[in-house]
Parts: C-alpha cells; sequence; structure tokens
C-alpha cells in the first residue's frame, strides 16, 4: 500500500472527496485541485520549482517518444520564458524526467501513470506513453493557471508542490461527439477542441459527419457529395423557424473536409492519443446524401439540403432499403471511409428511420418479400445488417445509436445508448459493448441553465445532470460497459465559440465521471475543484457556461389552486436575491430565505440574481410570470 500512517490516509480520503487537503510546513499549505480526480494522492511537504535551468529528460532508449516530452516543453516554455530543453541523459540541475517501467505494474494498464514531485524534481513513470500524456495533464493543473498562456508572464512563481499520485481510468472509451453536419467547424477549431478534451483525459472525438443539413466528408468516388451535398442556403437565427429555400436562392454556407484536411486532423488527434470515430448516419438523416444522389430515395425526387427545417412528410430523408444502388454506393463510402480513419470504430447512426417511405415503396416491399421480413422494423434491421457485413469487410467494427435494436442487433455491433439507459441494458444483457450517451445526463446541446436565457431545445441537462451520471446501471456487468459519451448536436450551435460554451465546464463533470472511481464522486467537492479551473478557462481564451451559478425558479401550486414561487441554486454557498416590481436586484434587496414567495397583485414577472461574499455570481434571470403554470414542482398545502 502506497499511504503509511493515518493521517496520510486521513489527507488522501480528503483528496478523494474533492475537498482541499493541507500539508503543514513552515506556514505552507499545498491544495489539489485536479479533474478528474486520481485514484490515489499522498501530500508531499515543499514544492518544486521550474527554472531556466530546468530540464526534461528520457532515457536515450524511449527517445522514439520523445514528442510527448517535447509536448510538455513547448508548454512550459510559452508562458515561463524558459528553454526547458529535452535530453537524453541526466544533469546535476532539478529536472522533470520521464521513465517507461521495466517490469508493468498491473494496476496502471495502458493508460496509467505514477508523478512523483519532490523539491529535487519530477518523476513521471508509466507502462506506455500514454501513460506519460496523461501525467502530464496533470502536472499541469498542478502549476498556476497561467501554465494556459501563449505568451510569456513574468510575475509568476512556477512551482509544484510535492505529492505522489498514481492514477488509471475506469472507462476505455471516453469519448465526445462534435455534430459538425448542421454547422461546419474549420479544421483548426477541431484541433483546439482536441487540445482543450485531452486537458481532461479524454480519448475519443467522435465526428458526425453527415445529416440532413450538411456532408461533411470528400468522397472521391461519389463528388456529388461534396458539390451538392455539403451546402445549403444560408440561414441564422432559431432553427426550427428557417424559412424554406426560395426559388434561386444559391446554396452558399456549408463546408466540407478533404480527405487530407481529415488526414491531418487524425494525425494531430493521434499525436495526443485521442482516437476520431467518424459517423456516417444511415439509412435516415441522409437529406444531404439523396440530394446529392437522388436515385438512392424510394420516390427518387430532386431534393435540395435542408436548411433546418425539421423533418415532415414533404422532404424523404430516408435510403431505399430495397435499391441496391444504395448498398453499392455505402460500399464506395465506407471503403473510402476506412482508408482515412484508422481507428477500429465506424458509426452508422441507424437512428430515427420514419419507415412510412418504407411501407409504400414497391422495391422496399419486394425486398420484405425476399427477406421474408414481417415488419419495417425487421427491415431496418437488415439495412443495418446489410451495412455492417459492409463495414466489417473494411476491417472495421461497426457502431450505431440503440434504435440498430430494433427488429434484430448485427452480431459484433456496439450500441451507443441515447434514449436513457434501457437500450444499451438490452444490447448489454446480449453480450454487446455498449457506450453510455444517455440525453438526461450526456446530451450537451440541452439548456444548461433557465431556459429564458438560453435559445435551445426543450429540456434541460445542467452541470449536475452530467456530474450525476453513472454509466453502470445496477445489475448490469460492467465488461460490457466500454465507456460512454458526451454528445453535442449543434442545430442550435451556430459558431465555434458556443460550441466551447455548450461543452465547458459540463464535459468537465463529465471527464471525472468516465475517469474517476464511481466512489470519488462528491458534488460539493468538484464545485470547489471547478472553480479553480474557471481562470485556466480565461487564460486559454475558452468560452464556458456559468449557468450554475444561476437561480433555479419553479412554482408550487397550493390546494387552493394559487400559484407560489420557490426559489433555489444548483451549488451551495450562493445568496438568492428577488424583485417583484421589474427593477434589477442585487444585495440590497430582498434576500429568498427557503419561503415560498406569493405573487404581488399587479406583479408580471420576478428578478432573480445570485451572490457570493457581496459579489453577484449568476447572470440575472428575468422570468414572466406567466410561465410559472409550466414550471409546477409538487403539490403544497
Amino acid at each position: 500500500m502506497i499511504f503509511k500512517g493515518s493521517k496520510l490516509l486521513i489527507c488522501c480520503l480528503l483528496v478523494l472527496a474533492g475537498l482541499p487537503v493541507s500539508a503543514q510546513e513552515s506556514n505552507q499549505s499545498q491544495q489539489s485541485h485536479l479533474i478528474p480526480l486520481p485514484v490515489l494522492v499522498q501530500p508531499g511537504l515543499g514544492k518544486f520549482q521550474i527554472t531556466s535551468k530546468t530540464s526534461i529528460v528520457l532515457s536515450p532508449e524511449d527517445a522514439a517518444h520523445a514528442g510527448i516530452a517535447d509536448f510538455l516543453a513547448q508548454r512550459l516554455r510559452l508562458p515561463t520564458g524558459f528553454a526547458i530543453p529535452v535530453q537524453y541523459r541526466r544533469t546535476k540541475n532539478h529536472d522533470i524526467r520521464f521513465s517507461l517501467n521495466k517490469v508493468p505494474q498491473q494496476n496502471l494498464g495502458t493508460e496509467g501513470y505514477t508523478l512523483q514531485v519532490s523539491p529535487k524534481g519530477i518523476l513521471i513513470s508509466a507502462n506506455q506513453p500514454k501513460g506519460w500524456f496523461y501525467a502530464m495533464q496533470t502536472l499541469s493543473q498542478l502549476l498556476p493557471p497561467h501554465v494556459e498562456s501563449s505568451v510569456k508572464i513574468n510575475t509568476i512563481s512556477w512551482s509544484v508542490p510535492c505529492i505522489k499520485i498514481e492514477d488509471c481510468p475506469r472507462f476505455e472509451w471516453r469519448g465526445l461527439m462534435l455534430d459538425v453536419s448542421r454547422h461546419f467547424f474549420s479544421k483548426d477549431f477541431i484541433k483546439a477542441y482536441i487540445d482543450q478534451m485531452v486537458k481532461y483525459k479524454f480519448n475519443t472525438l467522435h465526428l458526425h459527419l453527415t445529416d440532413d443539413h450538411g456532408w461533411r466528408m470528400e468522397i472521391k468516388g461519389l463528388p456529388e457529395l461534396t458539390k451538392v451535398g455539403a451546402w445549403r442556403v444560408p440561414r441564422e437565427g432559431f432553427w426550427k423557424d428557417f424559412e424554406k429555400p426560395q426559388a434561386g436562392e444559391a446554396n452558399t454556407y456549408g463546408g466540407f473536409y478533404t480527405a487530407n484536411d481529415m488526414r491531418e486532423i487524425i494525425d494531430y488527434a493521434s499525436q495526443r492519443f485521442l482516437t476520431i470515430v467518424p459517423e456516417i448516419d444511415v439509412p435516415a438523416h441522409s437529406m444531404a446524401l439523396i440530394a446529392s444522389y437522388p436515385n438512392l430515395s424510394c420516390k427518387q425526387l430532386q431534393y435540395t439540403v435542408n436548411p433546418g427545417l425539421a423533418w415532415s412528410a414533404e422532404q424523404e430523408n430516408v435510403l431505399c432499403a430495397g435499391n441496391d444502388s444504395v448498398f453499392l454506393s455505402l460500399d464506395k463510402i465506407f471503403t473510402e471511409i476506412a482508408l482515412i480513419f484508422p481507428g477500429k470504430y465506424i458509426h452508422i447512426g441507424g437512428d430515427e428511420a420514419v419507415k412510412t417511405f418504407w411501407a409504400r415503396c414497391p422495391k422496399c416491399q419486394q425486398r420484405m418479400r425476399d427477406e421474408h421480413l414481417s415488419n419495417t422494423e425487421e427491415l431496418q434491421s437488415y439495412f443495418i445488417k446489410r451495412v455492417a457485413k459492409i463495414i466489417e469487410s473494411k476491417g472495421k467494427k461497426l457502431i450505431g445509436w440503440d434504435e440498430i435494436l430494433e427488429g434484430g442487433l448485427a452480431a459484433d455491433a456496439t450500441v451507443m445508448s441515447w434514449r436513457g439507459m434501457d437500450g444499451g441494458l438490452q444490447a448489454a444483457k446480449a453480450g454487446h459493448k455498449v457506450i453510455m450517451s444517455p440525453w438526461q445526463n450526456a446530451y450537451l446541446d440541452l439548456y444548461q441553465s433557465d431556459p429564458v436565457m438560453e435559445n435551445n431545445m426543450g429540456a434541460v441537462c445542467r452541470l449536475s445532470s452530467c456530474y450525476q451520471f453513472e454509466p453502470v446501471p445496477e445489475g448490469t456487468d460492467p465488461k460490457y460497459i466500454l465507456g460512454a459519451q458526451g454528445i453535442l448536436w449543434t442545430e442550435h450551435v451556430p459558431n465555434e465559440r458556443q460550441a466551447q460554451y455548450m461543452t465547458w465546464p459540463r464535459a468537465m463533470a463529465l471527464a471525472e465521471v468516465f475517469w474517476s472511481a464511481k466512489t470519488q464522486r462528491n458534488w460539493n467537492g468538484f464545485i470547489n475543484r471547478l472553480e479553480w479551473h474557471l481562470p485556466r478557462l480565461d487564460t486559454a481564451n475558452v468560452k464556458y457556461s456559468r449557468g450554475f451559478y444561476d437561480p433555479l425558479i419553479t412554482a408550487v401550486k397550493t390546494n387552493t389552486g394559487e400559484l407560489k414561487v420557490k426559489l433555489a441554486t444548483e451549488i451551495e454557498g450562493l445568496d438568492i436575491y428577488y424583485t417583484f416590481d421589474d427593477t434589477h436586484p442585487d444585495n440590497y434587496y430582498p434576500r429568498y430565505t427557503g419561503q415560498l414567495l406569493t405573487l404581488p397583485k399587479g406583479a408580471h414577472s420576478i428578478r432573480v440574481i445570485t451572490y457570493r461574499a457581496g459579489k453577484p455570481m449568476g447572470r440575472e434571470i428575468n422570468l414572466p410570470l406567466k410561465y410559472l403554470a409550466n414550471r409546477v414542482e409538487r403539490s403544497a398545502n
């Protein structure tokens, strides 16, 4: 056992609970504010000082992995202004040393590491180089927030508190999905997104490359996909209110990644031990594909790429399951995708297939007769299983949303469960690997504060919802849970700054769920640590939401039918101030004390704000009282 003595054990337990830990020595204290929480932490005494004489050292036999040392050196050079050379021999100075374990430590696995900081130096050891990389992220978090700066900071003492950490992840798959179909995001933004992900030890980026609203991946064998499918008419505003394309209107909004673009992104990600998983969404969500090749739909009509309208009966976005040309085209697509993406998985979507066109299509009906299929659910299963064989022929494995369970699951398919946990449970019981992504806990496109402040979809996924996510439901064999993933659909995310805002800090909560042990979860401790990370995001110029500081406004209906207002906060330690007179409250206004509020006569809105220690923390929420009836929380006397 690493920890000896009851005092150190108590300190370790406090760290694991997310609470500040003090190691007293000459009025010095160290605190660990790491996200995600490591497995084992032993606080030490003193600190290691990074100076102009500091070097990064690794053994000559590990020179093939010097890129990781170079990453750390570059990250330190920019804010410190120190040269920080990478060397292959020990020096007389105090160094940062990388070492691969000669005898692998079983408890560390392939991604684990040990990080030891003493006044004399820093030692990073791991079984494999990816462990070095994750240790580097932890080390960076032990440095001041200014380590995120891209320019030299002269006023900082670059010290690291002495500490010993042993760490490894809970789940193999720790992912985020970015939808680049609804809105195209640049290659440089995806690289920056990857950089931010790996700081919190994510290892998978799932790119939703195709949908009704845009085809984003060059397929040289089917050039119309990017000539036609990658472009639509420009629209701004609320997604579901976008008007239809007008006669003669040019399709000027969109973009796509060339094969070389994507190879560059993949190489960039692989250097950071992150896998890019492509999604080609079929048989539904295929309007961009059908607009490019109309012969692949049941009606074979010419459509335009959807600018953002909800699916309707007039818009045929489902591929024809009875047309062999569809499968020939998909074979071309997946051949090129498999050559570009080196990972072992290809995501094929498989979700939300409206089957009314199949029910009326002569080719689909003939397919059902030929294959002895009883209904269109079994036809969907036929479609998915046939696509699975195509993907397997390329040496890849299939992932699909949980709708691929309908009609029978393809052999060796992995299920990404989004409609809750039931699909994942069903797949796991059948012996299939599962990636849990339930919308209630993992959908980052949902609003994260009061809906009057968010122009997003009509459901909520707060920071606390993400942190409460448990990917292994009770009664499930953990060996079938490959991991979990946060999902960012982008109907309501039209630009790159908004993509950051919707991702952070909720993805930090997910990162801890995916990496740290379930027993380590502590909401108040997480918030304490999160607040130490916000300056890091500020320094890195990453936009993020402070919605967890915003007040929560609900209603209670009494037995007499009277509506009353209840106020609360998502996190502890905030004071709530309010007004019904339509003026802007501050900390001199009435403070909420927990009693239900009676609506004054004539009032038409309530304005609420949160404070801490005399400073405003959340945004002022202005809620028209006409919306209270939709917020009834429970019955009361």
